[in-house]
This record gives structure tokens, C-alpha cells and sequence, in this order.
């Protein structure tokens, strides 16, 4: 793809669908070409709001489309695994939504299927891209606070949100934790990686799924890792970490951060900003940008999401949904990529305060 633009698919017509591709026809190197949903109607009006030139009422149609290099599944997570796979299988490059699947067994499958295809695939933790999140995580790899020690994350909405709403729905994947929480624990594991121990409390809904929860991951090397999500209250949505030789602090809008402070024993504070020429911060163009990049190089994964790092992050949600009970529909006891979900360690019994 040397020299030549990126034709990219768009899988879904919602919101996330319609953020990506606003900032995907701003990158001169990148062309959207086909969009696909569930219904031809809808397909049709997001084509005609972006100026695609190919709509089709059906996944199967755009997956089957060879000339689409590339395409971004922005389905309801529950429909990840079914959406994702078929792409997948079809041969084409995706840029699968977070979180990447329900469970790591699910995520587990979609990552053998790339590998036995020779295709590219990676979550789009936009996080992860965030040149501002790339300097914080240089940072402390370069001991500039020492070894770390503890990490903070929260991340919550005020809603409230109606039984009725797709974050309440069971059968959608609904709660804090997979939704809100994906960010802090990737987070976590951007900075300490999986976590050895896990313990979880959680408020849960009449319908079964977390209106908060918090966990408490623990590392081999000593750290702690403190992370919280909530739709039932507006959290500052920030992180700390703190090394044994300073901290840093991302006050405001971790995952997609305007600044933040290291301090550093015996210093002064010194501020790190985003760079204007990154654009706003809440565009998704870094991910895009780095799928093109791999794409053109001809890696079939990010080093900037690895697929590793994915299966990992899963396979921690899946500790904490063990640990405070939610499970969705048509899961099986094995929800894990091996064994039961968090038999690395953990509380026995679920802790849980419903609603």
C-alpha cells in the first residue's frame, strides 16, 4: 500500500461509526469507501452524510469487498465477535471497537482467525495512540519516577440511564465495566501490564449488569493498581501514577489527555501539554493513522496494541466480572481464553451490593 491512499469499510452506523469516519475523510491518505448495517436504509443516510459511495444493508457485502483494505467494526461490543470474524474470515484488515469482544474467549477466537488469515487486527484503544498518553508511558519505561508503585484510574458518567438504554441491557454487553472501564484497566496495563491478583466490588442493576464497580489489581513486583467505573455519578476521570522517586498526574481525561505533571523529588513540577498540531483531543485520527502505517508496512498487529496486550486486558475484565458476578447472556462457564476467568488469583466469592 506504498504511495497509496487506504480505502477503509465502515461496520455500523451509530455514534462511534459516525465520530471515526468525521475524523478518517480529514486524512489525505485515507478514503472511505463502503459502509455497511443491518438495513440498507440506514447504510444509505450515513452514506450520503459522509459522501461514501457505497452502501450495503448487509455485513456479509462488505466483508466480501475486495476493495476495502481496512474495516472499522463499531458494532454494540456484543456484536464484536460475529462482526469482526466475518471480516476476518473474508480476508479483510479490521479495527475492531473497544472493548474488543464480551470475553477473552471471544477475543481469543477473533485473534487466531487474523493469525491463521495472515491479517491485520488490532482494538482501537485510541489511548494507546494519544501522543500525549506515548510521552507518559516513555516516561516512566525511562525511570523518570523510578519503579512504580501504585496507579490510580476512575472513569464514570452522571447518567442516570434508563433501564431501556444499551448500557443497562444485559443482552448488549451493558455496565460500567466493560463500557467506561476498559480505560482505566488498559491503562493499568499499558504502565504494569497483567496483573497477578485480582479483588472487585461492584453496585449491580435489577437487570444484572454494574452500575459501579471497583477493582484492585495486583502485581508480582509489588505495585498496585487502583481502578473505578461508574454510570451512576460523573468521576473526575483521572489517573495517578506514583514511583518511588516521584509521580505523575493526568488530572482531567486520562485516555485522552490535554496535559499532565511529573513530579520528581527535590524539583520543581514540570507540566507536559499536548502539542496543537496533534489536533482536539478527543480525535480519533491516531488510530487511524496508525493502522495505515502498519498496514503500508505490512505488520499484521500494532506494536502500539499489540494483540497480546488485548487478550490480557480481557482476560482481566473477565476477573472482575467473575468477582462481582455479572455475566451476560449465552455465556458458558468458560468465558476465559484458558480455564475459568481470573485464575490467576483473586477473591473467591463475589463480593456484590445490589442496587
Amino acid at each position: 500500500m506504498t504511495g497509496q491512499k487506504v480505502r477503509w469499510g465502515i461496520l455500523a452506523t451509530g455514534g462511534m461509526a459516525a465520530r471515526f469516519t468525521a475524523d478518517l475523510v480529514d486524512l489525505p491518505d485515507a478514503e472511505v469507501v463502503a459502509v455497511a448495517s443491518r438495513t440498507e436504509a440506514s447504510a444509505k443516510t450515513f452514506a450520503e452524510r459522509f459522501g461514501i459511495p457505497r452502501a450495503y444493508g448487509g455485513w456479509e457485502t462488505l466483508a466480501r469487498d475486495e476493495d476495502v483494505d481496512v474495516v472499522y467494526v463499531a458494532t454494540p461490543h456484543s456484536a464484536h465477535r460475529t462482526a469482526a470474524g466475518l471480516c476476518l474470515e473474508a480476508g479483510r484488515n479490521v479495527l475492531c471497537e473497544k472493548p474488543f469482544t464480551l470475553n477473552a474467549r471471544e477475543a481469543a477466537e477473533l485473534v487466531a482467525l487474523a493469525r491463521e488469515n495472515g491479517v491485520f487486527l488490532m482494538e482501537a484503544m485510541w489511548m494507546y495512540c494519544n501522543p500525549l498518553v506515548r510521552r507518559l508511558k516513555a516516561l516512566v519505561e525511562d525511570g523518570a519516577i523510578g519503579e512504580v508503585r501504585s496507579l490510580q484510574a476512575d472513569f464514570g458518567l452522571a447518567g442516570p440511564f434508563p433501564p431501556a438504554h444499551r448500557l443497562r441491557d444485559p443482552a448488549q454487553g451493558g455496565g460500567a465495566l466493560l463500557d467506561l472501564g476498559v480505560y482505566p484497566v488498559s491503562f493499568a496495563q499499558l504502565l504494569l501490564g497483567e496483573p497477578s491478583d485480582i479483588a472487585a466490588r461492584a453496585v449491580l442493576s435489577e437487570e444484572g449488569v454494574d452500575l459501579q464497580t471497583g477493582a484492585l489489581l495486583s502485581y508480582d513486583g509489588g505495585a498496585l493498581a487502583t481502578v473505578h467505573c461508574s454510570i451512576t455519578g460523573g468521576t473526575p476521570n483521572s489517573a495517578s501514577i506514583t514511583g518511588s522517586e516521584g509521580r505523575i498526574d493526568v488530572p482531567n481525561g486520562f485516555f485522552f489527555p490535554d496535559h499532565f505533571v511529573l513530579h520528581r523529588d527535590g524539583r520543581e513540577p514540570r507540566e507536559f501539554r499536548a502539542d496543537p498540531a496533534d489536533g482536539p483531543r478527543e480525535s480519533l485520527r491516531h488510530e487511524a493513522e496508525e493502522v495505515m502505517r502498519a498496514l503500508r508496512a505490512g505488520e499484521t498487529e500494532s506494536p502500539l496494541v499489540p494483540l497480546d496486550g488485548t487478550l490480557a486486558v480481557m482476560r482481566t475484565l473477565d476477573a472482575i466480572r467473575d468477582r462481582v458476578g455479572v455475566r451476560y447472556p449465552g455465556e458458558t462457564g468458560d468465558r476465559g481464553e484458558q480455564g475459568e476467568p481470573g485464575d490467576r488469583g483473586g477473591a473467591a466469592e463475589p463480593v456484590v451490593t445490589p442496587a
